[in-house]
């Protein structure tokens, strides 16, 4: 039985919470260097109590951590205002932070969770990564017509 999405959340891809490996491996990595910075809280009661102080900026929740974890996080993140995105699964989740697994990570650090919303913006994007890429290249080409 396939579990439904988080409510809330932001899918990063449209294959029922799976992720490709490239943007797995780089939303890992950022959160392997936020654990090592100690910038990134793991766990469900962490990221709960993070949330309630108010110092979450962003939170990864795992789409195969189970209905408990997320009634008891998905409104109090709500509430508090935090982004909540679908991340990879709770194994791979776990694996970077040193554990079996964990349903959830949450990122008090402002500039290491706008570098994961960008990762996790730049799947959702349809053109990708290129896309983007190429919608950037116009603006500042036009931008440098405008000033010269």
């Amino acid at each position: 039985m396939t579990k439904p999405p988080v409510a809330g959340a932001r899918r990063i891809t449209d294959r029922g919470g799976d992720v490709d490996a490239t943007t797995e491996r780089r939303v890992l990595g950022l959160v392997g260097l936020g654990i090592r910075g100690r910038n990134v809280v793991v766990g469900v009661e962490q990221v709960r109590m993070a949330a309630r102080k108010g110092r979450l900026a962003l939170a990864i929740v795992a789409p195969d951590a189970s209905p408990h974890s997320r009634k008891k996080l998905l409104p109090l993140l709500n509430a508090a205002g935090v982004r909540v995105v679908q991340g990879p699964g709770a194994a791979a989740l776990g694996s970077v932070a040193g554990r079996e697994s964990t349903a959830a990570i949450g990122v008090t650090d402002a500039a290491l969770a706008r570098g994961l919303r960008k990762v996790f913006d730049e799947v959702a994007t349809p053109g990708g990564v290129e896309e983007a890429r190429e919608e950037q290249d116009v603006s500042a080409r036009q931008g440098v017509r405008r000033n010269g």
